[in-house]
């Protein structure tokens, strides 16, 4: 089975992009939705995350402070380190069982924030990059999540950068709001059914 990964820098557009590739019959993998659930699935891990990245990081519930997390590993690449050797072959069990139970289609995708970074662009046999400028990104974010310009351009500085994702990359979407998305995308998986023959 085919495996493309969807990558892009935060606010770039990944998910629209997806729900695209979805209309069009392609089942979609959410790495990021993903390693949410496994929080809930695995209770060693919530264990894990509170003796190695934080304490404060599981409320008085049992239950995986989101905001917390993303607060202490966002200010220590020492704590996401560590986050992401806990959750990442968890993921990677659990996309491979996905994969397992989607056969018959020309290729899947899998979509994650940090496919280079996680070392998961490893298992695909494309990547497509999406790209938007900066200032754009910032202003959906802070729509979307409510967060500072300060902790978005935080965040957008721990990731790779657009070059580095493009030249990385075998297929590059734009959604900069002055290209068409839907014609891009379509000729992507025009390119992706014929590679998958």
């Amino acid at each position: 089975m085919k495996i493309v990964g969807i990558t892009g820098g935060i606010g770039s557009g990944k998910s629209v992009v997806c729900k695209i590739f979805e209309q069009l019959g392609i089942p979609i993998y959410d790495a990021d939705s993903a390693a949410k659930l496994l929080y809930d699935k695995f209770p060693e891990l919530k264990q894990s995350i509170k003796e190695l990245v934080s304490e404060d990081a599981i409320d008085k519930n049992g239950n995986v402070n989101r905001k917390k997390l993303a607060e202490i590993i966002f200010n220590s690449d020492e704590k996401l380190a560590i986050l992401n050797k806990l959750v990442h072959p968890l993921v990677k069990l659990d996309f491979k069982n996905w994969v397992d139970s989607h056969k018959g289609y020309p290729y899947l995708i899998k979509e994650a924030a940090i496919l280079f970074e996680s070392g998961a662009n490893k298992d695909c046999d494309n990547v497509i990059t999406v790209i938007s400028p900066i200032e754009l990104r910032i202003e959906r974010i802070r729509q979307r999540d409510k967060k500072t310009k300060t902790e978005i351009e935080s965040i957008i500085s721990r990731q790779l950068s657009d070059e580095e994702l493009i030249k990385r990359s075998d297929f590059v979407i734009y959604n900069d709001e002055k290209q068409m998305l839907i014609p891009q995308v379509l000729k992507v998986h025009e390119e992706l059914s014929k590679l998958a023959l």
